[in-house]
């Protein structure tokens, strides 16, 4: 027999009622029942029921035995009575008696409980997060989020993609978001970057004569921590192919993410592949007010501007004056009472804002009449224009806001996405995707009026050169991601493969042709010698597992995460460097403020 096990805690069933058995794993609970011991034994696989009575010789030493305390069991396997058989459990209908035991590893008080699921401050969960990781649902989430990548790379591979890995220590490059640099030793002063992204390699990797590439790609990005996205590091299904255009990218990627949620959803729809709506970027900010919108709610914003243009609603119509200006409204079907009004208004307020406007509509006695402070003000005729335009009817709302959409669309996305769940409107057994497309290549800061390129700077512009001739703010980029239930999970783009059009399309972002040559120059120099049309996309594992999980934090099924202060707590990074250290790569810190 194995010196540790001859079968899993998952294995034994009433075929083995007789057998002498070896069991190896951790003490999940133990239970005292009058001079009888029982042990839920726990390994990565299941529990089987260990019980000891006074007549066993292992029973002096398993009284010894406290939660998590590693240990080997011998014993014979035993029908359990047909009232005490526990469906739950693959071993439900067996319990082993125990005749030996042997502890493997002790364990010391518990800092957090295995047994159970009770919360517990995040901070010792992170430092003891082996101990957490032992715990069901966790547990589950690595082995969900293993089996996804699983599926990831077999469909890949079935698609006839091939999978290349890419350098982990690389030239720095801007990608959107802050670099992790890496001092070099050999070469004094200078620093490699860890790559946010395999952007360049991968396109290399076209130019090199490979068709279709991808691979599971770790990268590193030194972000702001939220709640659906790591501080430090991800990974994605990095994509890239040879020859294709916007839709072949679709047609191909689609069916791949289709069909690993179907694998995972756990019952939950999926929308075809096919059927996925292809949104421009301006129609989703109007409609959702954001670029990932949840369509799973029903509710799309619409422009009401000319209702309140000259209206006695002095607030809206002046604001109407400047240039730039809107109202938006926001239905609400089902929300006309005062009571749900007043808390979507708070619900406002606690965003920052002064409130939402809102008309409800409710029976009068000469019919339908609208009501609410805004209802007032601008009079009937105004009302009911606004009510046919959002096709309400008695017992519907809708909300106002208006400014510079730029300024109110982030709260606006919020409001939609909470009147929609207030009000039930979702349809939570879903996965709805969509692609968003037409993104603006460029974008004004609003202070400096600097243009500068707001998605993926490597994209090509819809309409090639001849675009880059006009208002730098009207281009629009061959670039797309792909929202569900009101996450990001893929961004995209048709590559500019063109030398001349990449420098003219840096040229307007401010980056002259030396600027780029510096430091984009393999990539330029490649495109040189006859580089083929590409186009890839990379999705984000880590977001897809959190959806198909049901977490609300990204945290949750990252194996090892930072917390929010993008620290690990179990092995204290980031740290102090050593003198020695400095000296070899020779330098200096400077004081701390």
């Amino acid at each position: 027999m194995h010196a540790y096990r001859s079968h899993t805690c998952a294995d034994l069933t009433a075929a083995h009622v007789g057998e002498t058995v070896r069991l190896s794993g951790w003490v999940h609970r133990i239970r005292d029942h009058g001079g009888v011991l029982f042990i839920d034994l726990r390994d990565h696989y299941g529990i089987t029921q260990v019980l000891a009575d006074s007549d066993s010789p292992a029973f002096a030493d398993i009284e010894k035995l406290r939660a998590e305390y590693c240990v080997c069991i011998e014993g014979t396997v035993k029908a359990r009575d047909a009232s005490l058989v526990n469906a739950k459990l693959k071993t439900g209908e067996i319990e082993v008696y125990a005749r030996k035991m042997d502890i493997l590893g002790a364990a010391d008080d518990l800092p957090l409980p295995v047994f159970g699921e009770p919360d517990y401050p995040e901070e010792t969960r992170l430092s003891y997060r082996f101990l957490d990781l032992r715990r069901d649902g966790l547990h589950a989430n690595m082995m969900l989020r293993s089996n996804v990548v699983r599926s990831m790379r077999q469909r890949m591979w079935n698609t006839g993609f091939t999978e290349f890995q890419t350098p982990i220590i690389t030239a720095s490059s801007p990608e959107g978001a802050r670099d992790f640099l890496v001092p070099s030793r050999l070469h004094p002063g200078k620093f490699y970057a860890l790559p946010q992204a395999p952007q360049q390699f991968k396109q290399l990797i076209m130019v090199s004569g490979f068709d279709k590439y991808f691979q599971i790609a770790p990268c590193f990005r030194d972000e702001d921590p939220r709640a659906d996205r790591s501080p430090t590091d991800f990974y994605q299904l990095d994509v890239e192919m040879s020859f294709v255009e916007q839709e072949d990218v679709f047609s191909t990627v689609g069916p791949v993410l289709q069909g690993v949620f179907e694998e995972f959803a756990g019952g939950m729809k999926v929308d075809p592949a096919a059927d996925w709506p292809r949104i421009p970027y301006a129609e989703s900010l109007l409609k959702y007010g954001t670029d990932k919108p949840d369509l799973r709610n029903p509710i799309e914003m619409q422009v009401v501007s000319e209702h309140f243009r000259g209206s006695g609603f002095a607030i809206f119509a002046k604001l109407l004056e400047n240039d730039g200006t809107e109202i938006r409204a926001i239905p609400a079907p089902s929300g006309g009472s005062r009571k749900f009004c007043d808390r979507m208004n708070a619900f406002a307020q606690a965003q920052g804002l002064p409130g939402m406007g809102y008309i409800f509509w409710r029976a009068g006695d000469d019919g339908l009449e609208a009501a609410g402070p805004l209802a007032k003000n601008i009079g009937p005729e105004r009302t009911e224009a606004i009510r046919q335009q959002l096709g309400l009817g008695e017992g519907d709302a809708a909300f106002f806001l208006g400014g510079k959409p730029a300024q109110f669309e982030g709260v606006a996305a919020k409001a939609r996405d909470e009147i929609g769940r207030e009000l039930k409107l979702l349809d939570e057994n879903r996965f709805a995707f969509a692609w968003i497309v037409d993104f603006p290549m460029y974008e004004a800061d609003p202070e400096s009026g600097k243009i500068d390129f707001s998605h993926n700077p490597f994209s090509m512009p819809q309409g090639g050169m001849d675009a880059l001739s006009g208002d730098p703010l009207k281009v629009l980029g061959y670039q797309y991601d792909l929202a569900c239930n009101g996450y990001e999970l893929l961004s995209g783009a048709i590559r500019n493969h063109k030398p001349e059009i990449m420098y003219r399309a840096f040229e307007i972002a401010g980056y002259p042709n030396s600027e780029v040559d510096k430091r984009f120059g393999g990539m330029v120099k490649a495109f040189k010698f006859g580089a083929p049309p590409h186009g890839g996309c990379a999705a984000g594992i880590d977001r897809i597992v959190m959806l198909l999980a049901n977490e609300q934090n990204i945290r949750q099924v990252i194996m090892f995460p930072m917390n929010q202060r993008a620290e690990d707590l179990l092995l204290h990074a980031p740290s102090d460097p050593t003198n020695e250290q400095l000296r070899d790569l020779g330098l200096r810190l400077a004081p701390k403020s």
